[in-house]
């Protein structure tokens, strides 16, 4: 994650009728010579240097030529105080918005580097606000409400474990990885090839599987995110479209090659479901409630263990059989062993070594 550094924000800026005032003082020169070298009314002048009209373009121009003082400066300087003014305006509101703030889970975005590792007291309530809502490009919690909130209507499966504003959060760190693809247009033949590739990816560990991944999705117009789990956001995947896109949305939430591989899958379906309108977020321990789930399930499941071999599941009782099977079918041995355990043939103990354990090179502690 980039660090996100606290903006520089005065606590006073001065007014340019102020300055022009200075300068006046400074020149020994009346409001109304002024006006006459501008070739401006006295009232205008005299308004610009009580904060009552701001300076244009054309007034900048006039000023330079009066004083030597470059136009570039009084446009910087007016634009400048009048972002001040507004954003001291803005400011008033933020007590009504402490709330919001307060939801959040800022210990854990002060970890991920989204937010200063400040307080959440005092004045650093305003600035933990500003950069709040910098992050989910924003410009109130109302916006918020709009874009996040309302998405959970979206949800085509409610997460019972997670905490709402941990999962905005994590979709959110998926949306600014996005912004620096560029996506080709979502070719739905091509995906179901490249799906058929990707489940030789398996045999790999990450640092090899990671970018092959990522190529062949994007390659069929979908782009595929890897986003580290928030702790209160116990979610291992999300499929949604985004500006016509289709994405993709992996955590390590299990931290278990079976787990990571089956959720990939699982998500995939869902892309080939077409579901535009919806967002499916998927807990590992949820229950499928939905056709649309169950479908995703078993299409993952199909995925990684072909029906035509399924019926052997029940006779692997050793790591030797296990293995010569995973081999034989071009899989890894411990996304058998995770289904095995599924299935009830094994105890959830059982081979577990077989298994390989994901982990993030910079991840967010649990």
């Amino acid at each position: 994650m980039t660090e996100r550094r606290i903006l520089y924000q005065p606590n006073e800026v001065t007014a340019p009728g102020e300055t022009l005032a200075d300068l006046l003082e400074e020149r020994c020169m009346t409001q109304t010579e002024l006006a006459k070298r501008m070739g401006r009314p006295q009232k205008t002048i005299n308004e610009i240097i009580n904060g009552k009209a701001a300076i244009t373009p054309e007034t900048a121009l006039q000023l330079e030529k009066v004083f030597e003082t470059p136009a570039d400066y009084w446009i910087k300087h007016e634009a400048e105080y009048r972002a001040f003014l507004a954003r001291r305006q803005e400011e008033e509101k933020y007590p009504r918005w402490y709330g919001w703030l307060d939801q959040m889970p800022l210990s854990d975005l002060k970890k991920c580097g989204v937010l200063p590792n400040l307080h959440n007291r005092g004045k650093n309530k305003n600035v933990l606000l500003r950069n709040l809502l910098r992050f989910f490009g924003v410009a109130s919690p109302e916006e918020w409400q709009t874009v996040y909130g309302e998405m959970a209507v979206a949800y085509r499966r409610n997460p019972r474990q997670s905490d709402p504003k941990s999962v905005a959060v994590w979709l959110r760190l998926g949306e600014l990885q996005l912004a620096e693809m560029d996506c080709p247009r979502f070719d739905r033949k091509r995906f179901e090839v490249a799906l058929t590739h990707i489940r030789t990816l398996t045999l790999l560990p990450p640092e090899e599987f990671e970018s092959q991944l990522k190529r062949s999705c994007l390659d069929a117009g979908v782009m595929l995110v890897l986003v580290p789990a928030i702790p209160r956001a116990r979610v291992s995947g999300a499929a949604r479209w985004m500006n016509r896109k289709p994405i993709i949305q992996l955590s390590l939430y299990g931290k278990q090659n079976d787990r990571f591989w089956f959720t990939f899958f699982h998500e995939a379906c869902h892309i080939l479901q077409n579901s535009q309108s919806q967002v499916f977020l998927d807990e590992w321990d949820g229950e499928a409630e939905s056709q649309e789930e169950r479908e995703a399930d078993d299409f993952a499941a199909r995925m990684l263990i072909p029906p035509e071999v399924e019926a052997e599941l029940p006779l692997l009782k050793s790591k030797a059989s296990v293995k010569e099977f995973a081999a034989r079918i071009g899989i890894h041995p411990g996304i058998v062993v995770g289904r095995l355990q599924h299935d009830g043939f094994v105890e959830m103990s059982w081979m577990y070594e077989l298994k390989e354990t994901f982990a993030w090179t910079d991840e967010v502690n649990e």
